[in-house]
């Protein structure tokens, strides 16, 4: 019998550990880092209570590149790479999440969404906005249209000359709506095809028929704006078509996809931000009979297993990264199942561990003077958008069983 291994096939290159950054994403993690602390911070609470983001901090997001990672620098962008963009949307989400979402949400589905469907004439005019001032917006969700996207109800004619399309219809959810000034806006133009029929399109602020209604009033992210968009006829012009009619599907769901790393790198951060702001309480200022809180057992033990868990997640969210970047687990594959378990289980660690850092801290967990209060509330949309827990686990299930099903 032969050898299960041939020498002349064994490597002596060990493999890369799950969390080795390049240098390139260790730079820029320090830089986040440093801007998160010195300028996020200090106006966390202020935007929380006042449910608005800073403008200045929108401006200074572009000033520091974070809002063009993936765009070429013949863009105006930084040229990084996916993995850069996840390790800033989980650096700026230990400090305030509301923040890393508009992060996350303008470079993982907006800014891929040109780089990947746009024509050459699309990328020239809209990509070197986005890299350095404009913020963008992905409209996909409606009324009745949630985790089943594609019961959209916005249609889309085509003028007679072909020239242009009228779009009609109301967005709901849209997040980053009231600092956004491009829109990517999904519509029907054949609705008797079904979803063969939704085609992405770009709509600007200011175009005619086009409003920025209801802003949400919510749980968590305040800061983050979630809004109400409304069309009535608004004219779009032929060339602001996002790749070929009838596939805005097929980028609606490859753009969430890579989206779902995304977030779930959020809820790591997030999860990580209040375990950090947490021990440093029960290690450092409260005493009880005679030593600090975070010294007994019992605090210990508990302290220790939300951190495993949160280095799990991490785990997950790092690996579905390289194998994105890599070009998927298997050929034709991609990284459908490693996305949705990490957004999943990234999710679920969020919410305990930061429900635990509140009950670590007592008193000062439950008032909002701190941030442990903010960091459970902000926790609870990472079951919910870019695709519930109850999706992921339909999502993981089904891959599942093609894998093992005779």
């Amino acid at each position: 019998m032969a050898p299960l291994v041939s020498r002349r096939h064994y490597s002596e290159i060990n493999p890369t550990p799950i969390f080795h950054l390049t240098e390139t994403e260790e730079m820029l993690k320090e830089s986040v880092a440093r801007f998160s602390k010195e300028v996020i911070l200090p106006k966390v609470r202020e935007m929380d209570e006042a449910e608005m983001m800073d403008r200045g901090i929108v401006e200074q997001l572009f000033e520091q590149g974070v809002m063009g990672i993936e765009i070429g620098e013949e863009y105006g962008g930084s040229g990084m790479s996916f993995g850069s963009a996840v390790v800033a949307i989980e650096e700026l989400a230990r400090v305030d999440p509301s923040v890393s979402v508009l992060v996350d949400v303008h470079n993982t589905l907006v800014n891929t969404a040109f780089r990947t469907y746009g024509s050459a004439a699309l990328k020239k005019k809209y990509l070197p906005r986005l890299a350095t001032g404009t913020v963008g917006s992905f409209c996909l969700s409606e009324p009745a249209s949630g985790s089943d996207a594609f019961a959209l109800q916005t249609k889309a004619i085509k003028s007679s000359s072909g020239g242009s399309y009228k779009i009609t219809g109301q967005k709901m959810w849209i997040t980053n709506a009231a600092e956004s000034e491009i829109f990517i806006v999904f519509a029907n133009i054949a609705p008797e095809r079904g979803y063969k029929g939704i085609t992405a399109f770009i709509v600007e602020k200011g175009m005619p028929g086009f409003a920025i209604a209801k802003k949400e009033k919510k749980l968590g992210i305040k800061a983050s704006s979630t809004c109400v968009l409304t069309f009535d006829d608004v004219e779009v012009p032929a060339e602001n078509l996002l790749g070929n009619e009838g596939e805005g599907y097929k980028y609606a769901i490859s753009l969430l996809n890579e989206g779902r790393i995304g977030i779930a790198a959020q809820m790591t951060g997030l999860a990580l931000g209040a375990w950090e702001n947490a021990v440093k309480y029960v290690w450092n200022d409260r005493k009880q009979f005679g030593k600090y809180i975070g010294e007994f057992q019992g605090m210990q033990f508990q302290i220790a297993q939300a951190r495993t868990e949160i280095e799990a997640a991490r785990a997950l969210v790092y690996n579905a990264v390289r194998v994105k970047e890599a070009g998927g687990a298997r050929a034709g594959e991609g990284f459908v199942k490693e996305a949705a378990m990490a957004k999943l289980y990234a999710s679920q660690v969020a919410q305990r561990v930061s429900g635990s850092a509140i009950e670590w801290m007592g008193g000062m967990g439950f008032v909002r003077e701190g941030l442990a209060e903010k960091f459970w509330r902000d926790s609870k949309i990472g079951a919910i958008y870019e695709g519930t827990s109850n999706i992921q686990l339909q999502t993981i299930a089904k891959l599942l069983q093609k894998e093992y099903k005779v």
